[in-house]
């Protein structure tokens, strides 16, 4: 059986009169995308709500007149059971989805910081908090073949708000204001990538052979620290006895040439990525980046009304598994 596991940014996906580019222009470019990912479980990232009760509302257009139709669709959620006005992480599976979970400063604490270029300075430290949940989902490729699927996005590199130090959303006064936003969003960003490793690990504690999917945008290159966190290299805990809890990422296997999911500022970047627990590498095949028609974001002019696309590019990995 072949099995195809998908992550991919939607850059803002929704619907909302008088946007350009409409939705119906964006479906016309990415629905193409959709059906050359060929997918049988779909990692999405930035899918907006609509509606009341917030729905799905545009990704179910999205997914019309594909295969993704009669897939099962799970989503985070409020805690009034509706979808997230913005940026909702969605798991979208050809196979059951037998159990879901979202977590949020669950299994490592909101961490404490003082900003001290702040205008005023902040005299107490205050909890810096996660922008957004991480989400899992249990997925029944078969009865013998459980799949557990993590789906993430990280926070940004774009430097967190630091009160009195910007002009305008573009412009800081200060270089250092500047340098202490950059370390607050890098300090949520490794604690995200923190908690998604002490939830893997729970997996691992109850069942050391789980195959374990992480997949997402991580808004880091994989040897930054948030990848190097939830990968565990021996190399880098120096524990041999903690080897089958590594996570391995599939793009190692692409040409490095073509290894990147985002352009910015001219430089390709391989922000969104797929690691794997090592009890599904026997059934491993091979990645593909679909990164061909990649912009760069950063330019001037680069309008989503000239470029309705994601800005990121879609990463799949494909898996044989025995036929039951």
């Amino acid at each position: 059986m072949k099995l195809r596991i998908a992550t991919f940014n939607l850059e803002n996906w929704d619907d909302v009169a008088g946007r350009l580019p409409t939705l119906d222009t964006r479906i016309a470019v990415v629905r193409p995308m959709l059906l050359r990912v060929n997918a049988d479980i779909l990692c999405l990232q930035e899918v907006n709500g609509q509606g009341s009760p917030r729905e799905l509302a545009a990704l179910r257009r999205l997914f019309e007149n594909t295969p993704y139709t009669n897939f099962e669709i799970a989503t985070t959620l409020t805690a009034d059971g509706d979808a997230f006005a913005e940026r909702n992480l969605v798991v979208a599976s050809r196979f059951p989805i037998a159990g879901t979970r979202q977590f949020k400063h669950e299994f490592a604490p909101a961490p404490q910081y003082r900003k001290v270029t702040s205008v005023p300075p902040e005299t107490a430290a205050r909890d810096v908090e996660w922008e957004r949940a991480a989400f899992y989902a249990r997925i029944e490729a078969a009865p013998d073949n459980i799949i557990h699927v993590v789906n993430l996005h990280l926070k940004s590199r774009i430097p967190s708000d630091i009160a009195g130090q910007q002009i305008n959303s573009n412009t800081w006064r200060s270089i250092s204001g500047f340098a202490e936003g950059f370390f607050v969003s890098s300090m949520k960003r490794v604690g995200q990538a923190l908690e998604v490793r002490m939830f893997v690990d729970t997996i691992f504690d109850a069942d050391p052979e789980a195959r374990v999917v992480v997949c997402g945008d991580f808004n880091a290159d994989l040897n930054d620290v948030p990848l190097a966190a939830i990968r565990g290299d021996v190399e880098d805990t120096g524990n041999g006895d903690l080897a089958g809890r590594v996570m391995l990422p599939c793009e190692r296997t692409v040409p490095e040439s073509t290894r990147f999911t985002l352009y910015h500022q001219g430089r390709p970047n391989m922000l969104d990525h797929i690691l794997l627990s090592r009890p599904m590498l026997p059934f491993y095949r091979r990645t593909e980046i679909h990164n061909e028609l990649l912009h760069d974001e950063s330019i001037a002019f680069a309008m989503d009304t000239k470029f309705p696309e994601p800005d990121h590019a879609p990463v799949i990995a494909e898996f044989e598994f025995p036929d039951a």
